[in-house]
């Protein structure tokens, strides 16, 4: 168990991963979840934080708090998405993104699809230094990204339990689908909406897909990643029928990918007709056939001549 949760990955997919993470939180504060600096406008008796809020305790946001910690959070982030100081810019990552989540969730609406998100910004600290195209292994990397696809599989799962849980077999039963599209549906679900009976199938394709998601871990490795993109299409397929996106899940999952592959630097550098950087003659061990012999090197018995007389002489 132990060896499977910390099965060393390259350096270079930790420097990716963590690039990408850190890029999409600064992008979040600013594309998806801006409105979290208007919940100051409303009044402090609507704060309900949640339980860990109410545990640490956490103090009720005032527009000044609200707009430190969205200033100090975009420019650590975008600090953090380089990779130096990963211990002390990862950590206030975390830490501030942790109260941005509180002041956003606390005003009667819970979004899990932060969950694996939140996970990955607490272990990414503790994955060690890394740099991109790295191919040195690291089993401290290897358990971030681990932990990560954990939270990652819990959030399906875990839906598919709270399912159970409210509604039972009447979820899959009943006609949740067809008020999201009446609520927030496009063109192509009012299409498929008109198929007699694809709502409820779905529904329970849905449900089987959030319940048999941990097999993620036990199918072949070479099936792996096409799993992986069974769940990216399945996402896919959500924005495009009811515009829900699940963008920070669909960050912390790629997690489960080769990242240390896309190489954007090397890739701009071949667009411009550059050279990759050039790896130093003298980092270049010689061909043994080229080797020069030394001076002092002993002769070998096939090649000196033989002191004794010549037979017959």
């Amino acid at each position: 168990m132990t060896a499977w949760l910390t099965e060393a990955v390259p350096r270079g997919r930790i420097a990716a991963f963590r690039t990408l993470v850190y890029l999409f939180v600064a992008a979040d504060l600013v594309v998806f979840t801006p409105w979290v600096r208007t919940r100051v406008d409303v009044p402090g008796d609507l704060y309900q934080p949640l339980l860990v809020g109410r545990l640490l305790p956490l103090p009720t946001p005032t527009p000044a708090l609200v707009g430190v910690v969205f200033w100090a959070l975009l420019v650590t982030a975008l600090l953090a998405a380089t990779g130096r100081a990963h211990r002390l810019l990862g950590w206030t990552v975390f830490a501030l993104y942790f109260e941005w989540m509180i002041v956003a969730m606390s005003y009667g609406k819970v979004d899990h699809d932060r969950f694996a998100l939140l996970v990955a910004l607490a272990v990414l600290p503790t994955a060690g230094r890394a740099r991109h195209g790295d191919p040195t292994r690291t089993e401290a990397g290897g358990w971030a990204l681990r932990v990560t696809q954990i939270s990652v599989i819990c959030t399906y799962f875990l839906a598919a339990w709270a399912k159970f849980r409210f509604g039972g077999l009447d979820w899959a039963n009943g006609s949740v689908l067809a008020r999201a599209i009446i609520r927030r549906g496009t063109d192509l679900a009012d299409l498929i909406a008109q198929v007699p009976h694809l709502l409820i199938v779905a529904q329970f394709g849905i449900l089987a897909f959030e319940l048999l998601s941990p097999l993620v871990f036990v199918v072949p490795s070479r099936w792996r990643t096409m799993t992986v993109g069974f769940f990216y299409s399945f996402h896919l397929v959500t924005i495009a029928t009811i515009t829900i996106s699940f963008a920070p899940h669909l960050v912390a999952m790629a997690s489960f990918l080769a990242l240390e592959k896309v190489r954007p630097v090397v890739f701009v550098r071949r667009l411009l007709g550059r050279p990759p950087p050039a790896v130093p003659t003298s980092s270049v061990p010689a061909s043994p056939a080229a080797a020069p012999v030394s001076a002092a090197a002993p002769v070998s018995a096939a090649a000196a001549p033989d002191p004794s007389p010549t037979a017959g002489a």
